[in-house]
């Protein structure tokens, strides 16, 4: 897969950390994880895709507590996604592909989930209505991500804007709903 231009620095920047990033972020995964399973109304059946699963943290976890539940992550740093693959069972497919061009047809997943990626989405319409596209009919999207209403999350942003440029935006509550 190429790598789409306004992605290149994020690439590069995780395949540079991909080995350590779960250790670096724990404090944040950690946090982040427990508000998105907290929102997921996962049934045992269900289909779900992660969109932006990095190393597979999310997907560790919910596989353990939901056995019958069929998980499916997508990344597109090929680094993160080797780390996952170490860490998750052999049944969880990991694809390397982009929010905006999410490879699967339509109507694939009961449930969608994106857990601290959407900060560098350029183009964050199209990346919505891919994940819209690959949920079924009645299905639900759950999008956990820095908060602009926040003075943390703002003043982390223009740090990342600082020494990553590949820091896209961070939206505030208002402009989510």
């Amino acid at each position: 897969m190429q790598t789409q231009a306004p992605y290149q620095e994020v690439v590069a920047e995780y395949a540079r950390i991909a080995g350590r990033y779960d250790r670096k972020w724990s404090f944040y995964i950690e946090a982040t994880m427990q508000e998105t399973i907290a929102r997921l109304p996962l049934g045992e059946e269900d289909r779900l895709l992660d969109v932006g699963c990095g190393t597979g943290a999310l997907l560790y976890r919910l596989a353990a507590v939901h056995p019958a539940t069929r998980f499916v992550g997508v990344d597109p740093v090929p680094a993160m996604l080797k780390v996952a693959r170490r860490k998750l069972p052999s049944d969880i497919a990991l694809h390397e592909g982009w929010a905006e061009q999410i490879p699967f047809a339509d109507a694939q997943f009961d449930l969608v989930v994106s857990c601290s990626m959407f900060h560098y989405v350029a183009r964050p319409l199209d990346a919505l209505i891919e994940m819209r596209r690959v949920l079924r009919p009645g299905g639900q999207l759950v999008l956990t991500d820095w908060c602009g209403d926040y003075l943390m999350c703002r003043l982390f942003e223009r740090y990342q804007r600082l020494r990553a440029h590949a820091h896209a935006r961070t939206y505030r509550t208002h402009e989510c709903a």
